[in-house]
């Protein structure tokens, strides 16, 4: 079982050997990986070439965003299993693609996978754990989704529903599972493990007007799209739900 890592980077030179180093040293070695770099001018490029004969498929070119770079790697791969890496982020352990090829293995009938992942620094201490342990798709409405990096999605299931809205600046991953959880309710398993370390300041950490002004509306918008009734005040509620991803640190410290 084929397993295709995507990495969707622009000018990323100060954590991005991070990123790549993560998927050369998993153990499982059936993995495609493929980076969707949009003309990085920073050195980023400079530092892909080093691994270039170690990655299988690199593209830099100009892109609409974040979800259009997404979209490029999911129609190249070939892998039967695909997810997204960030170029701000890095697999927690060496064994985390082995155990998502046993998952699917082991259930057949499995169409995507969720699990746990950390915001954290550079020397991995956690400042926010986000597990996927509670989630079910009734909570789109409330504005929660599954940890976007703990997505393992098989590629026939992208085939099928179609892939990621690059309209949306923020909220495209929220529409897509939304989509693919809820509205078509296709199967998936929680796996209990810390599978990334995201970095803070990245795509994800963005500033409180940036949600406010951008994220939550889209997240509105894509309820509307798919058929969710929900409203801003529902929406709001996810900060309280956060909350524990903050109790949780010590725990996972």
């Amino acid at each position: 079982m084929k397993i295709s890592v995507i990495t969707v980077v622009y000018n990323s030179v100060s954590t991005i050997e991070n990123t790549i180093q993560s998927v050369l040293a998993q153990s499982y070695k059936n993995v495609e990986y493929i980076i969707i770099d949009a003309k990085s001018t920073d050195g980023t490029l400079a530092i892909i070439e080093q691994y270039k004969d170690k990655i299988q498929i690199v593209i830099s070119e100009k892109d609409k965003g974040y979800y259009d770079g997404l979209n490029k790697g999911i129609n190249l791969a070939s892998g039967e299993i695909i997810g997204a890496l960030n170029a701000d982020d890095r697999f927690a352990s060496k064994d985390i693609l082995e155990k998502i090829a046993a998952t699917f293995k082991n259930n057949a009938h499995l169409e995507s996978i969720i699990g746990d992942i950390a915001f954290a620094d550079k020397n991995n201490k956690i400042s926010r754990y986000y597990s996927g342990a509670n989630f079910k798709p009734s909570l789109f409405k409330w504005g929660v989704m599954p940890p976007h990096p703990s997505f393992y999605c098989k590629k026939n299931t992208y085939n099928k529903l179609g892939l990621y809205d690059a309209n949306y600046k923020l909220a495209g991953d929220f529409e897509l599972m939304l989509r693919y959880l809820w509205k078509n309710k296709i199967t998936f398993k929680y796996v209990p493990m810390l599978m990334v370390y995201m970095q803070k300041g990245g795509k994800s950490t963005g500033s409180i007007y940036t949600n406010l002004f951008v994220n939550n509306p889209e997240v509105i918008s894509a309820c509307k799209a798919n058929g969710l009734n929900t409203n801003l005040f529902k929406i709001g509620m996810k900060y309280l739900l956060k909350i524990n991803q903050f109790w949780r640190v010590k725990k996972h410290a």
